[in-house]
């Protein structure tokens, strides 16, 4: 899946469940089970964990458009945005598929 078409969007909307969170980016939608951290000069300012509400840091990335996305292995993506500030979502479950994505509300990606 090419993530790179994400470059220039924005997130407008952060949705949280119980056992998820969700946003988006244009047309690629998240819906992550895992842990998400929020880096500012590869220093954590926020996080998020099932069962937990988001850190307010995750305002910060909403209408910041994306700079760069790239992914660290096949568990990892690193999604950078204009600001400074990267979002890191990583699979951490070895029993678990944590991170479904769709472009354009096609067939979900598993991770």
């Amino acid at each position: 899946m090419n993530l790179d078409l994400m470059a220039g969007s924005e997130c407008t909307q952060i949705r949280v469940g119980q056992f998820d969170i969700q946003f988006s980016f244009g047309e690629v939608d998240f819906a992550v089970q895992s842990r998400i951290g929020l880096f500012k000069n590869e220093v954590e300012i926020g996080a998020w964990e099932e069962g937990n509400w988001p850190d307010s840091a995750f305002y910060e990335i909403m209408n910041v458009p994306v700079e760069s996305v790239r992914t660290q292995g096949a568990k990892a993506i690193v999604i950078t945005l204009e600001n400074g500030l990267s979002v890191h979502l990583c699979d951490n479950s070895e029993q678990f598929e944590t991170m479904q994505i769709s472009i354009g509300g096609g067939e979900p990606w598993i991770i």
